[in-house]
Parts: C-alpha cells; sequence; structure tokens
C-alpha cells in the first residue's frame, strides 16, 4: 500500500460500490435474465449473500492484522512460498480482469453506437485514461470517482424513471416457471460477476486512516446492499419492458433507453446509458489496474508505486486484441468461465487465509 496516500472508510465504499455497480448495471440484468428467466431478481439476492460472504473474510482479516495488505498477511499467515502462489494468482485473475473491462466497453461501442470505428481505438484510449488515473494514486480516485458515479446513477435512475410508461408488471410472471434450477443457475453467474470480485478490496483496505477503520465495515456492507438493490431494480425494469425479449438483449438497460419517448423533447436517450458504460468501465479498469500495480509491487518490493502502472496497462491493452475470436465466445468466457477463475485464483485462496486465522486465534 501506498502510505502517503490514505482515505476514509466513506470514500473507500465508494469506490467499492463503483467497483462493484461499474459495468455490471448494463451488462449483467440481460444475460442473467437469459439464465434465470423472471427470477433474476432472486438471482442476484443470493449471489450478493455470496458477495456479503467474502466480505466478511476480507473484513475478519483486515481487523486482525490491520494495516496489512491481502499479500502482508498471507506472509504472516502461509509463509512466503504460498504468498508468491497466491500472489501470482491474483496478479493473473487482474491481468485478465482490467483486460475484461475494457474489452467490454469497446464491445458495447463497435456492436450498439459507433459500428465503423475499430475495437483497438477505444481500448487504447480507455486504458490511457485508466492509467493516468491510476499513477494519481487512490485520493485522487475516491474524490473524482464519487463525482462521476453520482452523474451515472443520476442518470440510470432518469432513465428508469422516464420508462415508467412502458413497464408492464405482468411481464414479471410467473417468477420460477421452470423451478429453482434456472435461479441457482443465475447465481452462478452474478456470484462471478460482480460478487466475487469484491475480494479485491483485500487490498486496499489498509488505505482507510485509522481512526476511521471502526466504520469501514458498516460502510463497506452498504455499499454492497445498495448494489444489490440497484442492479435488482434495473433487472426488474428491464424485465417489465422488454418481457421474453430480455434475455436475447445482451445490452437491456440500452435497448430500454431506445424505446423511451416523452412528447417529442426527449427520444432516443440510448447515448446516456452509453455514457454511463463508458465512465463506469473506465472508473473499475483504473482501480483493477491500481491494485494489478499493488499487488506486483507487494510482492516483490517495489519502492516506485508508480513506475509499473503504464507498462501494465499496455499489456493488458495488447491482451485485448488476442483474448478473444468472436463476441458469442467472449460473452461465454465472462458469464460461464470468469465465475470458476474467480473463485480458485482470488476466493480460494482467501478462504483459507481466514481459515488458518481463525485456528490460529483459537491456540
Amino acid at each position: 500500500m501506498d502510505k502517503e496516500q490514505t482515505i476514509s472508510s466513506g470514500q473507500l465504499s465508494i469506490l467499492f460500490f463503483v467497483f462493484m455497480t461499474g459495468s455490471a448495471i448494463i451488462n449483467v440484468p440481460g444475460p442473467l435474465v437469459l439464465r434465470a428467466g423472471n427470477g433474476a431478481w432472486l438471482s442476484l439476492i443470493l449471489a450478493g449473500m455470496i458477495g456479503a460472504g467474502v466480505l466478511t473474510c476480507m473484513l475478519y482479516l483486515h481487523r486482525k492484522y490491520p494495516g496489512l495488505n491481502y499479500i502482508a498477511y498471507s506472509r504472516k499467515l502461509v509463509g512466503p512460498f504460498f504468498t508468491y502462489v497466491f500472489g501470482f494468482m491474483a496478479m493473473f485473475f487482474l491481468h485478465y480482469m482490467q483486460s475484461a473491462i475494457v474489452l467490454d466497453a469497446g464491445l458495447f461501442m463497435v456492436t450498439s453506437m459507433l459500428r465503423e470505428t475499430p475495437l483497438y481505438a477505444f481500448n487504447f484510449l480507455l486504458f490511457m485514461v485508466a492509467a493516468l488515473t491510476a499513477r494519481a494514486g487512490i485520493e485522487v480516485m475516491a474524490r473524482m470517482f464519487t463525482l462521476i458515479i453520482g452523474l451515472v446513477i443520476f442518470s440510470t435512475t432518469a432513465v428508469l424513471l422516464l420508462a415508467i410508461p412502458l413497464y408492464h408488471a405482468d411481464y414479471l410472471l410467473p417468477i420460477l416457471p421452470k423451478g429453482i434450477k434456472p435461479v441457482m443457475h443465475g447465481t452462478y453467474t452474478a456470484s462471478g460477476f460482480p460478487y466475487m470480485e469484491a475480494i479485491v478490496f483485500a487490498m486496499l483496505l489498509p488505505c482507510v486512516r485509522a481512526d476511521q477503520r471502526r466504520k469501514t465495515g458498516k460502510y463497506m456492507f452498504l455499499s454492497l446492499g445498495l448494489n444489490i438493490i440497484l442492479l435488482c431494480i434495473s433487472t426488474v425494469c428491464a424485465i417489465m419492458t422488454l418481457g421474453p425479449l430480455t434475455g436475447d438483449t445482451m445490452y437491456s438497460l440500452f435497448a430500454l433507453a431506445r424505446l423511451i419517448e416523452f412528447q417529442e423533447i426527449i427520444q432516443r436517450i440510448e447515448s446516456v446509458i452509453g455514457m454511463s458504460l463508458i465512465a463506469d468501465s473506465y472508473m473499475k479498469a483504473a482501480i483493477a489496474l491500481y491494485v494489478l500495480n499493488e499487488i506486483l509491487c507487494e510482492l516483490f518490493h517495489i519502492r516506485d508505486r508508480t513506475i509499473l502502472i503504464v507498462p501494465l496497462a499496455l499489456i493488458g491493452f495488447l491482451n485485448t486484441l488476442v483474448i478473444f475470436d468472436g463476441t458469442t465466445e467472449w460473452f461465454n468466457l465472462v458469464f460461464v468461465i470468469h465465475p470458476v477463475w474467480n473463485f480458485f485464483f482470488f476466493v480460494l485462496p482467501l478462504l483459507i487465509l481466514t481459515l488458518i486465522a481463525a485456528i490460529r486465534k483459537r491456540t
């Protein structure tokens, strides 16, 4: 952790909300409804409970080892060898994650808004801005992202309110026409993206000032609860508008915004959702890049915390050019394989560390 930069518990909770909500509010509803049907909101609640479990483990280790991040207390609990193993696993996953975040925004732009523009143009610009933001440090991100996420939530809420005349409550029924299995399938999908990704903040918890640490847990759980509520509302609104077509629509909120017409004044406001997705993806990519850099510096005791950010961003950009062969394969990777990688590369090591810490406390 960069000990020269600290933030309040409230600012950390905002960063947590930004990261968890991020591009999920645009990307999750469509694929989730495809898997869980009208019970998609139940899947989000169950997946949110998994996220709460991950957050509980993080906060437990943070209270037991105050001032130490994921890598630092790993050294105390499992020694240097397994710390390097866990660290490299986390670095691999975060490297893939930062590329996935940026690539997702780029695919949205070339498939929905600017179809004649090459994908690498969006990816390069987004990585460049994210790298500059990560170099500025966590204090700058906390202050700047507070304003940006406020504007994103305001614009998304405005779109959902303007779409009220399009809602059909009868589209919400039946909730479980095929039983509980589709809901559990949706829970698997949503747990990997975004809720198990919460573990990224195990590296950022020590950034909170010492006099603010007692409030951290309360604010983090509040952010998680608000995230679950917002995603559930977005999913329900998409179902009430698009009905059975929701599962076949990748960017359901974008499709919803296209249908809004208010007299002849407000029409075709889908660009608002498009800008929200770009802003969300930029903020999430900056946080992922910052944490990736922190893990690398912590593992190898690198003092200059900014020297590797631009090279890591460049590698991430190059990775976006080769990690997928088509949109269908990419969405299968994100919503089918991503939860497995998330669990084995990040969540499982956290559970092992939590278990070891609990056993040591008893002995």
